[in-house]
């Protein structure tokens, strides 16, 4: 996109359009809107299971996200200088635990993560094992 200058000729460089604007306001708000419909406790919180007295409600983590870029320049557009813009955006949810609810009474159950409850630990001993002998090993080495 040019603007011509005083002599009618187009300027050396491109005017790089508006950042913002009420066509790129209303994308925004568009898909703002878009995602907060998609989003909502229905998605983190699933539908509740009831067996044999006790009911079980699913729970979930929700992160979303979005951006929106634009440019300008002779690289932009259909390489006229026009300027383009891109969005996108998207939603991941994770499993996180459940909520139980037995005799009128509610309680969290976080589901476990057995790598971080024993796979870590457990690398953190042999490393705190083997500190020690690596430690005699470097030692020997300088004086010898």
């Amino acid at each position: 996109m040019t603007a011509p200058d005083a002599t009618g000729r187009p300027p050396s460089r491109p005017v790089p359009p508006p950042l913002a604007g009420p066509g790129l306001e209303a994308q925004l708000e568009r898909l703002a809107d878009d995602i907060g419909d998609r989003v909502s406790a229905a998605v983190a919180y699933g539908e509740p299971v009831t067996a044999e007295g006790v009911t079980v409600i699913p729970v979930a983590e929700v992160s979303v996200g979005f951006g929106v870029g634009i440019g300008s320049g002779p690289g932009a557009g259909a390489g006229d200088g026009e300027g383009v813009g891109v969005g996108g955006g998207g939603a991941i949810t994770r499993p996180r635990g459940f909520i139980e609810i037995k005799a009128g009474t509610a309680t969290y159950r976080p589901l476990r993560r057995p790598w971080l409850e024993v796979a870590l630990p457990l690398a953190a001993l042999l490393t705190g094992a083997a500190v020690p002998s690596l430690a005699r090993h470097l030692a020997r080495r300088r004086r010898g």
